[in-house]
């Protein structure tokens, strides 16, 4: 019979374990560069791309009337109204401090129109002065709505 020197028979077994250990570990590396992103944007020579992050500024507005506060608060209940998950009931909003307070009704379903979800809607605003608007505002994904169209509504005179 043969016999097995127990010191050199741990001593392979060890090495077998390291060998598996880090054959299972060159298998991970190498898959794992599969899921990596290269940022070959600066590769491009079209220059830097919108990334909707941050809201473009529109030079449409909804009315001269409103100030920044006033703005702001009509913007949120404009947000809530052309949801498109929302149910597109008509939004009030207000402001105590200035007294201006109106509302937002959209007016049919969503659409899309350059890659940008974009929905109708009525408003009415009151104040110092009484208007009826309609216009069509628009928001790339995961981005702040946009005003993208507004005119008075025929037969309503700014008071």
């Amino acid at each position: 019979m043969t016999w097995i020197d127990p010191r050199r028979y741990r001593s392979d077994a060890g090495i077998g374990e390291v060998l598996k250990v880090l054959a299972a570990g060159l298998i991970a590396l190498s898959t794992s560069a599969c899921g990596m992103s290269l940022g070959l944007s600066a590769l491009d020579e079209d220059g830097p791309k919108a990334t909707g992050a941050i809201a473009s500024k529109s030079d449409i507005t909804l009315s001269s009337d409103l100030d920044e506060e006033d703005w702001r608060r009509a913007k949120a209940a404009l947000a809530v109204a052309l949801d498109p998950q929302g149910p597109g009931t008509q939004v009030s909003w207000d402001n105590p401090a200035t007294s201006r307070k109106g509302t937002f009704t959209p007016i049919g379903a969503p659409f899309v129109k350059n890659d940008e979800i974009c929905r109708s809607f009525s408003a009415h605003l009151s104040g110092p002065s009484v208007s009826a608007l309609q216009g069509t505002a628009c928001r790339p994904s995961g981005s702040e709505w946009t005003l993208k169209e507004v005119k008075r509504l025929k037969g309503s005179a700014k008071v």
